[in-house]
This record gives structure tokens, sequence and C-alpha cells, in this order.
């Protein structure tokens, strides 16, 4: 093994980088190959980095311009709907835990009073104009209109934000 280098390898080299080994090499520098070590493995070596390049080159191609600017076209616009369904969530979510709080406030209600409100129901036939004045003329009677108001409303309001995903 030596460590001087052979005084024909830059012309191999220049050869295999212009892509003209072994065909537009003379037959002199074929031979010289053929015998120098160093030479050859220089142009094998180099030979193969290059085919592996331009296979490398040939396999990254991107496609065309069309279908790029579709996939970027396509990704912001899943980037915008990802933005824009953040609040949704946050709606439904508060639509949600309102609906829950009027249930419970209803259920505490119901559990401290019982249900005898709902007795108006069996003479409201018979007296509906006498039962509607007690109903209004009752506090609780306001607190359970507005409750369900609320509950309506927000159940209103899921469905909406729902319906548009």
């Amino acid at each position: 093994m030596t460590l001087r280098a052979c005084p024909r390898e830059k012309e191999v080299s220049e050869l295999v980088e212009r892509g003209q080994w072994p065909q537009a090499a003379s037959a002199e520098v074929r031979e010289h190959v053929r015998g120098c070590r160093a030479c050859a493995d220089l142009a094998l070596v180099a030979s193969a980095f290059r085919a592996a390049r331009a296979q490398t080159v040939a396999a990254a191609r991107p496609g065309s311009a069309g279908a790029l600017w579709w996939r970027a076209q396509l990704r912001r616009r899943r980037a915008a709907v990802e933005r824009i369904e953040r609040p949704l969530l946050s709606a439904q979510i508060f639509a949600l835990v309102v609906s829950l709080l009027a249930a419970v406030g209803f259920a505490g209600f119901e559990a401290h009073n019982g249900v005898a409100w709902l007795d108006w129901l069996e003479t409201l036939p018979q007296a509906a104009t006498a039962q509607m004045a007690n109903l209004s003329s009752s506090g609780w009677a306001w607190l359970f209109i507005a409750a369900a108001m609320l509950t309506l409303v927000a159940g209103v309001v899921a469905y909406l934000t729902a319906e548009k995903q």
C-alpha cells in the first residue's frame, strides 16, 4: 500500500465526473486503470456514487406543480377548519354545562318542594284562568320558566353548532 497518488488519478477522476468513463477514455488510460489498483478503485467507487446520485435525483421528483398546489390548499383548509372547531367545542361544552346546571337546579327544587306543583295540571281544564293567575304570582314559577328557557336555548345552541360540523 502506497501513500503516493497515481499521476493519472486526476484524469480518471475527471472522466468519471463528466460521465464519460469508460466510453471517452483512450485505450492507454483504460489499460492503465486495469493495472493500477488506485485508479481502478477510484473509477469503480466514483461510478457507483455517480449512478446512486442519478438514481436518487430521479426518485426525488416532487411531482407536478398542480398537485403540490392542491396539497398545500388542502393543508391550509384543514388548518382553518381546526382553528374554527376550537370555539365550537367550547360553545358545546358551555351549553352542556348550562343544561346540566339547570337539570341539577330543577332536581334540587323538586327534592325540596316535592312534585306538588304538578297538582295544578289536574284542575287546569276546570279553572285554567285561576291557576294561571296563581302560577304567575308565584316566584318559583318564574324561576322554573327561566330555567326551562335557558335549557331550551342551550340545547338549540348545541344542536346548531353540531349541525354545522
